[in-house]
């Protein structure tokens, strides 16, 4: 009798997990109870990445709409994966976020990469570091930074951060 209570339990959370997973990390925020300026930036975020994988939201249990939340989605594609986080911080009618977005991939390499992207913005300023295993690249208004990191002979991890502060 045991067993089957813990297979009706296990399959009760799978249930409940798939579900969760399945709405976006703006309805997670808004279900969570997350301060409603908060919830739209994060829509806008979610739409601009273009986010559709696994979610989870992290909220305070009793005061989500006062405290910092944190926000991850995970994607997996035909040659790596990503996985991109947000906090939100609600300032009274105002909502600071950072973000940090890291993709492997596994059959490009960096210096591939950073040439990509030289290509699409030239001014871009790029430094290498430790024989090029990491290699950072800022835009001219260094609104953000991506580092590109060395995996293997034939991959490379790209880490970009940003940190907002709209209306401020």
């Amino acid at each position: 009798m045991e067993k089957h209570i813990k297979k009706i339990i296990l399959t009760t959370l799978l249930l409940l997990s798939m579900n969760a997973s399945a709405s976006s990390l703006s309805d997670d925020a808004i279900e969570r109870g997350i301060n409603q300026t908060c919830s739209s930036y994060l829509n806008q975020v979610e739409q601009s990445y273009n986010l559709n994988g696994l979610n989870i939201t992290f909220a305070h249990p009793a005061n989500p709409e006062l405290l910092p939340s944190l926000h991850i989605s995970s994607q997996k594609y035909n040659n790596g994966s990503s996985t991109f986080s947000a906090t939100l911080t609600p300032d009274e009618e105002y909502c600071h976020i950072s973000t940090v977005l890291v993709t492997s991939v596994n059959n490009q390499t960096c210096t591939e990469i950073s040439q990509l992207k030289l290509e699409v913005d030239p001014e871009l300023q790029v430094s290498s570091y430790a024989d090029g295993d990491f290699t950072i690249i800022t835009p001219k208004d260094n609104n953000y930074q991506i580092i590109l990191t060395t995996l293997g002979e034939t991959g490379c991890t790209m880490t970009e951060t940003r940190m907002l502060w709209p209306g401020k």
